[in-house]
């Protein structure tokens, strides 16, 4: 699907920006704990708290004793100050792999006139702050494609995403798909891309990820103008490599048949999602980050905040 010819390319100003806005949108939330939806996942407000009994050194709570527990996690000091048993519970410490893609591709490039991001910039925006928040929460962090492809915790991890999330590929394609990575079984994905490239490019890709265990989302990031088409007379449309070129001398006449094939699309995006039990965001750039952040939020945490 082509898109009209982005205006001047937006100044980048390093990694400062973006660090340090992911830091912002991130910083008033509770630590995202994305663990798998086999799981009964739960989050307690502040940085630490995987609040969830199982295997682990620090404790969490006491509960009292049910029939089949063994005998030697019976708290026998907390007992003797009641008419019950009660067992020591300590907190969960498995850490979760979340995988990352953000599409870096050119029509991520796009910025129609009046909006303050590109689609790149709010996708890499969005992927820093969900790695703070789930990294903070003592995840895995990988994020596809990259150098950082490999899962990891820590501020180093941080800091590594935050430098490929503002490089510039040399080479870069019109429209992206997703890698076919080596996901982590059982673990979660998020995708943000505008999925517009060629179908048979980019669901082959979807599947490959579902089909290897992993459930997630996939984030449709667009421009305000890509979904209204607010364009009339002749114009040329142009993809920003320059693959794809149209020219029109009635521009709105395109208008109701642009609107059907983006409807098309996200429809196609939905039924495989709901096949494969992922979830689909559309985010518009002239949007709060924060909607989209605390939608990822819930949905890697399983739903419950």
């Amino acid at each position: 699907m082509a898109v009209p010819a982005a205006p001047k390319p937006v100044e980048r100003v390093g990694a400062g920006w973006l660090r340090r806005d992911a830091e912002r949108i991130s910083g008033s939330l509770p630590p995202l704990l994305a663990e798998a939806e086999r799981l009964a996942a739960s989050v307690a407000a502040g940085v630490h708290g995987r609040k969830r009994a199982g295997p682990g050194e620090a404790f969490w709570q006491f509960r009292e004793a049910l029939p089949g527990d063994p005998h030697q996690s019976v708290d026998w000091r907390r007992s003797a100050r009641s008419d019950h048993m009660f067992v020591r519970e300590m907190e969960w410490e498995a850490a979760q792999t979340v995988s990352i893609w953000r599409d870096d591709a050119l029509s991520m490039d796009f910025r129609s006139e009046g909006a303050v991001r590109t689609k790149a910039e709010r996708a890499a925006l969005l992927s820093l702050a969900l790695g703070v928040l789930l990294i903070r929460g003592g995840e895995r962090v990988s994020l596809l494609g990259t150098d950082a492809a490999r899962p990891a915790s820590g501020e180093s991890q941080l800091i590594r995403m935050g430098a490929i999330l503002t490089e510039t590929r040399a080479s870069r394609p019109d429209f992206g798909a997703p890698p076919r990575a080596d996901f982590a079984r059982g673990g979660q994905a998020v995708f943000l891309s505008d999925f517009m490239g060629a179908r048979d490019e980019i669901f082959p890709a979807l599947i490959h990820a579902a089909a290897s265990g992993v459930s997630g989302a996939y984030v449709q990031v667009v421009d305000r103008a890509e979904e209204t088409f607010p364009f009339d007379g002749r114009l040329i449309f142009e993809s920003l490599g320059r693959s794809v070129k149209f020219e029109t001398d009635r521009a709105r006449g395109l208008q109701q048949a642009y609107r059907d094939r983006l409807a098309e699309r996200r429809a196609d995006l939905e039924r495989l999602a709901r096949r494969c039990g992922w979830r689909v965001l559309v985010h518009r750039t002239d949007e709060s980050p924060r909607k989209a952040l605390l939608w990822l939020y819930a949905l890697l945490a399983g739903g419950r905040r």
